[in-house]
């Protein structure tokens, strides 16, 4: 009985202990200056990313996402679940039932998954955004 007892006390002292070590995890302060994050091409040249935290190939992800000016993906897509918001320059959204939004220094966008939409950035600022998804950056071409 000294046994289970001394056991129980262990675990508990153990659980606590990796209850805050997680705790003291997420509390760790993180900054990135867009301006300095180092970027990698993905897919195409006029679009890169630097990915803040997270996995881009597994999800969720946090990113910063540039687009040279005048840069157009113009083919409609869909990514999983995504909110961004617009650093410099312009993000612009064109979504397939017409409505189209022009993400800019302060403003906020959230996309469902499936959400089918045509991109582009601004055409003489490009843009500089922040991107994050609970899922992985799975771009899916439309079938149309």
């Amino acid at each position: 009985m000294k046994h289970l007892a001394r056991l129980t006390a262990v675990l508990a002292v153990l659980s606590i202990g990796v209850i805050a070590a997680a705790a003291n995890a997420q509390e760790k302060v993180q900054f990135l200056d867009s301006a300095k994050a180092e970027s990698s091409r993905r897919r195409r040249p006029a679009r890169r990313f630097a990915v803040v935290w997270g996995d881009m190939d597994k999800g969720p992800f946090g990113a910063f996402v540039k687009f040279e000016p005048g840069a157009k993906f113009e083919k409609p897509h869909a990514l999983e679940p995504a909110a961004s918001g617009g650093d410099q320059g312009a993000y612009i959204y064109a979504g397939a039932n017409g409505v189209k939004h022009r993400v800019g220094p302060g403003c906020f966008l959230s996309t469902p998954a499936g959400d089918h939409h045509v991109s582009s950035g601004d055409p003489k600022l490009g843009a500089l955004f922040y991107m994050e998804s609970n899922g992985k950056f799975d771009l899916v071409p439309d079938k149309k």
